[in-house]
């Protein structure tokens, strides 16, 4: 294993010698969105020479969402769409994973799953280790999957119907309370502009068709996710 710093081009460089993919990922940085775009495209100039590169973006960074860490992505796969590699866009909805973040957890201990969603509006869910599954299918095969941007999804939920799910593996039962809005705002504009994103418009990620094209994927639904998890409710 070889390690990297993203403000290093000839670490990244040296890093990167002789690999023929590479699986890029960038991560936001609060209200400094430019330090991603930076790092991104750093990672993808030293990776020039490689025969393909699936850069993970987000479900519609390509809409004009005016979701800060969406837009910095877009600018990064703006980049990736005239560097002259071959390359494939991975867009992928909420992370499951991202329901172990505190104030849902605080939630489940007193049997209530919070988030700042109305119960009428599905959320289109994704865990990481779908991402790196459907990642790795595309790496083998850069002939099929070179210049395309494919939003990914394993299952879509209203947030009663996470409440039941996570009934069924915390072992008491959980009701959904939305989160007021205004909370989220206290913390994180970013992630603030996100929910009302996902409250007005929605993700549209077609999970049936990628569930009927790519079996071999084993898209989890979130139910079967979470019970493979431990839940610290007590």
């Amino acid at each position: 294993m070889l390690a990297a710093d993203f403000d290093d081009r000839e670490s990244l460089e040296f890093a990167l010698k002789g690999a023929d993919g590479l699986f890029a990922m960038s991560t936001p940085f609060g209200s400094d969105p430019e330090t991603e775009v930076r790092q991104g495209i750093a990672l993808l100039e030293a990776a020039r020479d490689i025969g393909h590169i699936v850069f993970s973006s987000a479900a519609h960074a390509d809409r004009d969402t005016g979701i800060p860490h969406f837009d910095s992505k877009y600018r990064i796969e703006q980049h990736l769409r005239g560097l002259g590699v071959p390359w494939t866009v991975l867009g992928p909805a909420v992370f499951m994973d991202n329901y172990t973040v505190e104030w849902s957890l605080e939630g489940l201990r007193e049997g209530r799953f919070v988030l700042p969603m109305p119960d009428d509006r599905p959320v289109t869910l994704i865990p990481a280790r779908d991402i790196g599954a459907f990642a790795a299918h595309v790496l083998a095969r850069p002939e099929k999957f070179a210049g395309r941007r494919i939003d990914i999804a394993s299952d879509e939920l209203t947030c009663p119907r996470i409440a039941e799910a996570l009934t069924g593996v915390c072992g008491r039962p959980i009701v959904f309370e939305r989160l007021p809005i205004a909370r989220v705002e206290t913390f994180s504009a970013d992630l603030a502009a996100m929910f009302r994103y996902f409250t007005e418009t929605g993700l549209d990620v077609d999970v049936d068709a990628l569930r009927r094209d790519f079996p071999e994927i084993g898209w989890q639904r979130f139910g079967t996710w979470a019970a493979e998890r431990t839940w610290p409710v007590n």
